[in-house]
């Protein structure tokens, strides 16, 4: 049988040939040999005439990157067909044919061709070019073995539009603060650099002393000018260095996302989604008869936070040194109290995956919450700080115009 190798990289191939019908067609495919092209076009009823490698095209560039919620879109659709009773081979030809993204058909046609040579789906997902995750691999390969694809697929679906859900709550809260400030600031220099100077030169007609505040905030408008582009060089040089040392350093990296955690509102907030998707998987994996160390390991990888993935990591060696999950967790003085009691209760009731679920979804409601007051609370916050900014330069601006309005007056 033929090993198909996992980093096989995908190229697009042109075609030429002739339909059932005797009609010329021609177009091109994102595949990963050759032998795929000819066999996908063969499934299509065209007679091959001519193919061959060609440079990838431009529009492609944005449209091919297979994202996460692809393969989410991907397991609903297939977990759907299965629970209806279509054969595996058929549920995912039809996915692959109504699918938009070509590399996304292209990687299915990979699987379609492995799973149609006898290699199992769990094997044919993990030759998928690291598309599909250990966690969702291994709970096919549990399915393929208890006989409930369908039913694990439903799960798997479920499983990763929480997953979905979390992240975007999570991004929303960071990005709409980030966005304010960056805007503030761009207004401020846009005012110190521009509109300031305007206002500068006609200060220099009234021949008087300006105010205190008014002399600052030029001062500070000549410091911008003068040095703006070479600070924010400066600080641009000073990023990618940094992300570059975090790229050759692993405790580099852990620290950085330690450091993030302990940020105050998002540190908590960040730390909360951690665990939540930490506990999820967890739940998630076990639920489906994946067993602990596999299933640690892969919940090691989801956490999104180097900092809890390594305490997930050391769990899983202190699992297969035969320590309960609880005491494991207690050890690493990360874990909530409150987490390690339901784990608790869960492992000596024998309803750990119940409990962990339990503790998932108490995460993602603390989230929800505190995403929903954060922005109550920022709004306001920020509003006052890009009103404050851009009122102080204008009143710094104005001042000596009253100034001279009540000496005239």
């Amino acid at each position: 049988m033929t090993q198909h190798n996992p980093r096989q990289s995908l190229s697009y191939f042109r075609w030429q040939g002739r339909d059932q019908h005797g009609q010329k067609r021609a177009g091109s495919l994102l595949a990963g040999s050759e032998s795929e092209v000819r066999r996908h076009l063969n499934e299509q009823h065209i007679r091959l005439a001519r193919i061959r490698p060609c440079a990838r095209p431009l529009l492609s560039r944005f449209t091919t990157r297979i994202a996460s919620r692809d393969i989410t879109l991907f397991t609903r659709q297939l977990a759907t067909m299965l629970s209806s009773g279509v054969p595996i081979l058929d549920a995912l030809n039809l996915v692959r044919d109504h699918h938009r993204n070509h590399a996304m058909q292209a990687l299915l046609n990979g699987v379609i061709g492995r799973v149609e040579a006898g290699t199992p789906l769990s094997d044919s997902l993990r030759s998928a070019l690291g598309a599909f995750d250990p966690v969702y691999i291994a709970l096919v390969a549990s399915a393929e073995q208890s006989g409930q694809l369908s039913r694990i697929f439903c799960r798997l679906a479920s499983y990763r539009e929480n997953s979905e859900q979390l992240r975007a709550k999570v991004i929303k809260a960071l990005i709409y603060p980030a966005v304010v400030i960056a805007a503030a600031v761009l207004v401020t220099y846009l005012m110190l650099t521009m509109v300031i100077p305007e206002f500068e030169a006609m200060f220099r007609g009234f021949g008087a002393q300006l105010p205190w505040f008014t002399r600052q905030v030029i001062h500070a408008s000549e410091l911008m000018r003068q040095a703006g582009l070479t600070a924010l060089a400066g600080i641009l040089l000073a990023i990618l260095t940094l992300n570059a040392l975090r790229s050759r350093s692993e405790r580099l990296r852990r620290r950085s996302h330690q450091w993030v955690l302990s940020l105050p509102v998002f540190g908590g907030l960040l730390r909360k989604a951690a665990l939540a998707r930490f506990s999820r998987t967890l739940a998630t994996s076990f639920a489906a008869g994946v067993p602990i160390l596999q299933s640690l390991q892969g919940g090691a990888r989801t956490c999104g936070n180097l900092h809890y993935q390594f305490a997930a990591e050391q769990l899983c060696h202190d699992a297969a040194a035969g320590i309960a999950l609880h005491h494991a967790m207690r050890r690493h003085q990360i874990f909530p109290e409150l987490m390690i009691q339901m784990v608790m209760i869960g492992e000596q009731a024998g309803r750990l995956d119940e409990m962990l679920n339990k503790v998932a979804d108490l995460y993602e409601h603390d989230v929800e919450n505190s995403v929903d007051n954060l922005g109550k609370l920022i709004e306001p916050v920020l509003i006052l700080l890009l009103g404050g900014l851009v009122g102080g330069l204008v009143i710094a601006m104005y001042l000596p115009i009253f100034n001279l309005m009540s000496v005239l007056g």
